[in-house]
């Protein structure tokens, strides 16, 4: 199943969700996470100062390339997290076929943490085609003010990046925590067995 992420210049956000989503799934989740740019600055690294505080997380960006969003890419893409709303909305006019499957970050995340469990669901694939297939009935239980958008953090200050990188990494989290969630039932360690076994969740940062 491709996830892709897209922002715009695909140097700081998007670069930033796909290193988190991936480390925080793994190799086995049946899940391809890959990102893309609207307008990308193609050929460029993560930008540096994204770039510093995914390395401080313990995620090493080096070898990420930006690359431009490109129709076959797009159409073939099982599930599309964009970082804004007006980017979902470039993305649904270039694929209209993707509108069913097109969600900011912010509202899959809320979705996912909408979704409750999924009786039968266990491999993380399963489960996020499970989110999709749910969400036209998600997004009505939505309710509140709606802030989808995350700021694009490129050329501005360390502590706009950082700001930057604290939404993505806690929208990243609550899809994590659905997709990877033990299913209803499944027998869990006792108290004498897992006595010092801690289980931490990888985090990355993020990048526009």
């Amino acid at each position: 199943m491709p996830l892709l992420v897209v922002c715009t210049g695909n140097i700081c956000r998007s670069p930033a969700a796909e290193l988190l989503l991936r480390a925080g799934l793994g190799e086995d989740a049946g899940i391809a996470v890959a990102s893309a740019g609207l307008a990308a600055r193609a050929g460029e690294p993560v930008a540096a100062p994204m770039a510093r505080l995914l390395a401080e997380r313990g995620v090493q960006p080096a070898g990420f390339v930006a690359r431009q969003l490109q129709p076959p890419v797009l159409r073939s893409a099982g599930v599309v997290l964009t970082m804004t709303t007006a980017q979902r909305s470039a993305v649904v006019t270039r694929a209209p076929s993707a509108v069913r499957r097109a969600f900011t970050l912010h509202e899959f995340a809320e979705l996912a943490s909408l979704a409750g469990e999924l009786p039968g669901q266990v491999r993380p694939v399963d489960r996020l085609v499970a989110l999709i297939a749910a969400a036209p009935r998600l997004r009505a239980l939505r309710t509140g003010p709606r802030d989808d958008d995350v700021e694009d953090p490129y050329r501005r200050s360390d502590e706009v990046f950082g700001r930057v990188l604290a939404r993505i990494d806690a929208d990243v989290a609550a899809l994590l925590a659905f997709l990877t969630a033990a299913p209803a039932g499944t027998a869990q360690p006792s108290s004498e067995t897992s006595a010092g076994c801690g289980h931490g969740t990888t985090r990355v940062a993020p990048v526009g």
